[in-house]
C-alpha cells in the first residue's frame, strides 16, 4: 500500500505576519518558514501506518519554488521515504494546486491521498475536496482517527456537533484535522537521514496545466485592535460594568 501525502511551505506558526505597507498582501520576506502544521500532522499519521506493517511506501509532494524542498526534508525526517517537487515560483490557487497533485497521483497510482485539511496562510481548505473531485475518488474531510480494515478506510471525522464515523472504499482522498497525530520531535540525526533520500523534481511546465489565477487579491488587512483590558475592584463593580458599560445583563 501506497500513500501520497501533499504538503505545503508556509509562515511558521508561531510567526505574527503583518501586512505590507500598501495592504498588497502580507510581509513574509523575513518570516521563518515551516510546514504546514495540518499537513505535518498527514505525514506523521501516514508514517505511523507504515511503522504498524499496514503501508509499505510513504510518498511526500509539494508545489513550490526551491526552498519549498524544506518542507520535504521535513517531511522525509518524520518517516516519509521519498519526494516529489513540484517546481515553480507561481503562487497556486487551490484548483491549481488540485489539478497539479491530480497529475502527480495519477503517475503515482497511491492507495491513499492524505494532506493537511487546510494551509494556515489561506484557511481556504479547498484543495483536498476538489482533487477528490477531480480523480472522481471518495473523501474523508477533518480526519481525527483512521483504520485501515478489509480494504476500507474506517474515518472518524471532526464535526461542529461531535464526530462523525464512516466508511470509504480505497483508494481516497482524506484532509487531516488536528487531533489525526501528534507529529513527532524531528531530531539532528533524522534530518540527516533525510538528506540521503530521493528528491524528484518535475518542472510545472512539464505537466501540460492551466494554473493561471481566477482571482486577485485585492488587499490584506490587519484585524482591528482590541480595547485594552480594566481592571475591577470587586463583584459589584463587575457587575456595574457588564450592566451599564457592556449592555450584558
Amino acid at each position: 500500500m501506497k500513500i501520497l501525502v501533499a504538503v505545503k511551505r508556509v509562515v511558521d506558526a508561531k510567526v505574527k505576519v503583518r501586512p505590507l505597507p500598501d495592504r498588497s498582501g502580507p510581509d513574509t520576506k523575513l518570516a521563518r518558514m515551516a510546514i504546514n502544521p495540518f499537513d505535518e500532522i498527514a505525514v506523521e499519521e501516514a508514517v505511523e501506518l507504515k511503522e504498524a506493517g499496514k503501508v509499505q511506501e510513504v510518498v511526500a509532494v509539494t508545489i513550490g519554488g526551491a526552498k519549498s524542498v524544506d518542507v520535504l526534508r521535513t517531511a522525509m525526517a518524520i518517516g516519509a521515504d521519498r519526494s516529489i517537487h513540484v517546481s515553480t515560483d507561481e503562487m497556486m490557487e487551490p484548483l491549481a494546486a488540485a489539478k497539479i497533485l491530480a497529475k502527480i497521483a495519477e503517475r503515482e497510482k497511491p492507495d491513499l491521498i492524505l494532506m493537511g485539511k487546510q494551509a494556515i496562510d489561506d484557511d481556504a481548505a479547498q484543495t483536498g475536496p476538489m482533487l477528490s473531485e477531480l480523480l472522481n475518488l471518495p473523501l474523508a474531510a477533518f480526519a481525527s482517527e483512521i483504520e485501515l480494515a478489509d480494504g476500507r478506510l474506517i474515518v472518524t471525522r471532526e464535526t461542529d456537533g461531535g464526530t462523525q464515523t464512516i466508511s470509504v472504499t480505497l483508494p481516497a482522498v482524506v484532509t487531516a484535522d488536528l487531533r489525526l497525530a501528534e507529529p513527532r520531535y524531528v531530531t539532528l540525526p533524522s534530518m540527516a537521514k533525510a538528506r540521503k533520500k530521493p528528491v524528484e523534481t518535475i518542472e510545472l511546465a512539464s505537466l501540460g496545466i492551466h494554473t493561471a489565477p481566477r482571482q486577485k487579491l485585492l488587499s490584506v488587512e490587519p484585524p482591528p485592535a482590541r480595547k485594552a483590558g480594566v481592571m475591577v475592584a470587586n463583584v459589584d463593580e463587575l457587575i456595574q460594568k457588564l450592566r451599564d458599560e457592556a449592555h450584558l445583563l
